[in-house]
């Protein structure tokens, strides 16, 4: 059993969020000081209703409509009509783990207590998670400016019992999935309809997502390169520590010292050392720091975007009891995480386009230091790793089209008053998808060393490249002649997603 997850809208970890988003045995509760900071809040804004004041989204309508003075005996039905009128999305559904994280980073930006809402909304959206009880949430809809409406507004149908959840594997009516569980449909009062469906949580929630999985990537790409150093009789010359300290870029530095960790103890290494006369290896070999150095730098800026993100209060208006005020302003806007996102989508497809290279070297015997063509046993009546290369070519051609920006479009929307938006939620989807294509390409790149390797025994490589060998020897056999590899190929990319190269990565390293 693990200890729950306590939120309070300040501390709340990436790699916390993910586990919470793929492990629906993760309980998640309220931290008492969250507590007290909502509940200040929500007395708060309550006195200045009592008061007669002006409150945006509480007296008022919203947008264009922000104008027109609301009731006080319809500002309930503001609250119900404006989850149902922004549940409004297209397409199929996203996945679970998007829901469950999109769930989570809602309940822990509203316990920040700068949303005026009660402690019962957080509750009720935690009640959910924990039940496994997930909103079904359509994967368009959202411009990522005064919030992800129409993904929040989903997960706020279900809150009151409305729309359609999936519970169990099985999609069903919200009211009879919560009756099951034994829970009361949430009713919403003052600012809260808002509060639920005015953040960045959806474009946040998938960008989490995408950067956990390339940080993944990243560490099995430095695994993958290693064995294709060896597999093609490269030197590691390059990635020593005396070249990396002369241009101290962290991202390089920590590349090179994986390269460093996986290559020691190689014996393919020393069989080539004195006769070889090579002086430098090509670029998608002796420049393995360089390129996915700089993309790690990117993934470490990326994370302090979507860590500080995930801990702020992105709806609209803040209360904000201590100062006496409730001010309206932009923290909805998610332009800051759009454009972390279109710059991971860049990092990840430039490091695919130099894992293609190194498969290029593999499988062209003009490049491949005595590997047989495309690593088949039998070249010509064999194709080998022919199309394996395709296959890749194909993921990378669309990781380079997904690496195109969304954060510099902009269409005005809501009656030009919401005139300039982040595209977030779009920059978010495409960078999940990149990472994706990436992981296709690694796959394809692990199954040629792999086989690469194979071809030079008796020789082996440094320790940790011979485990990188066995762990994909335990899945995916060597090629002994033709054979389909899209199942070898779909085994290696369920690896690098469950892990299993980073860790190898980086085993000892603190």
């Amino acid at each position: 059993m693990t200890s729950p997850l306590l939120i309070d809208g300040r501390t709340l970890r990436l790699e916390d969020a993910e586990r919470v988003a793929r492990d629906v045995s993760v309980e998640v509760r309220l931290a008492p000081s969250a507590r007290d900071a909502m509940n200040s809040s929500r007395e708060f804004i309550q006195d200045k209703v009592r008061a007669g004041e002006r409150v945006y989204g509480v007296t008022t309508g919203f947008g264009r409509l922000a104008e027109v003075v609301i009731a006080e005996e319809d500002r309930e039905t503001l609250q119900l009509n404006l989850v149902r009128s922004h549940a409004a999305g297209a397409g199929d559904p996203l996945d679970r783990p998007a829901v469950r994280i999109l769930m989570l980073l809602r309940a822990n930006a509203l316990a920040r207590g700068h949303s005026g809402c009660r402690v019962a909304v957080v509750e009720q959206i935690l009640s959910l998670l924990n039940a496994g009880i997930h909103p079904v949430v359509p994967r368009y809809g959202s411009v990522g400016a005064s919030g992800d409406l129409s993904p929040l507004a989903h997960v706020a149908l279900a809150l009151i019992g409305e729309g359609t959840v999936e519970h169990d594997g099985v999609i069903v009516e919200a009211g009879s999935a919560l009756a099951r569980a034994g829970i009361e449909p949430l009713r919403l009062e003052a600012k809260e309809g808002l509060a639920l469906i005015n953040g960045t949580q959806a474009t946040t929630g998938l960008g989490i997502l995408a950067w956990t999985a390339a940080m993944r990537a990243v560490e099995t790409a430095d695994v993958a390169g290693a064995m294709a150093v060896d597999a093609l009789l490269g030197t590691p010359e390059a990635f020593r520590e005396e070249i990396q300290a002369a241009r101290p870029h962290p991202g390089q530095a920590t590349s090179a010292s994986r390269l460093r960790a996986l290559l020691e103890g190689s014996e393919i290494r020393e069989s080539h050392r004195e006769e070889d006369p090579r002086v430098q290896d090509a670029y998608a070999l002796r420049c393995i720091p360089q390129v996915h150095g700089a993309s790690r730098d990117v993934l470490e800026y990326v994370r302090g975007v979507l860590e500080r993100e995930a801990n702020s209060a992105t709806d609209n208006p803040l209360v904000f009891p201590e100062s006496g005020v409730i001010v309206s302003g932009g923290n909805f806007h998610a332009q800051v995480v759009s454009q972390a996102l279109d710059f991971l989508a860049i990092a990840v497809a430039d490091m695919a386009s130099i894992s293609e290279r190194r498969i290029e070297r593999l499988l062209n015997p003009d490049l491949s230091m005595g590997l047989p063509a495309f690593l088949a046993h039998r070249p010509g009546l064999e194709s080998g790793l022919m199309i394996a290369q395709v296959s890749a070519v194909d993921s990378l051609a669309e990781c380079r089209v997904l690496a195109h920006p969304a954060s510099v479009d902009s269409v005005t929307t809501s009656a030009n008053q919401e005139d300039h938006v982040s595209m977030g939620f779009t920059a978010a989807r495409k960078a999940r998808q990149a990472v994706s294509c990436f992981e296709q390409v690694l796959a394809a790149e692990l199954l040629a060393a792999a086989q690469g390797l194979d071809y030079r025994r008796p020789l082996r490589s440094g320790p940790r490249v011979e485990k990188a060998h066995e762990t994909i020897r335990r899945n995916v056999l060597p090629l002994q002649g033709d054979r389909v590899l899209a199942g070898d190929l779909a085994a290696i990319v369920r690896m690098i997603r469950d892990g299993d190269f980073a860790s190898l990565a980086t085993e000892g390293v603190e």
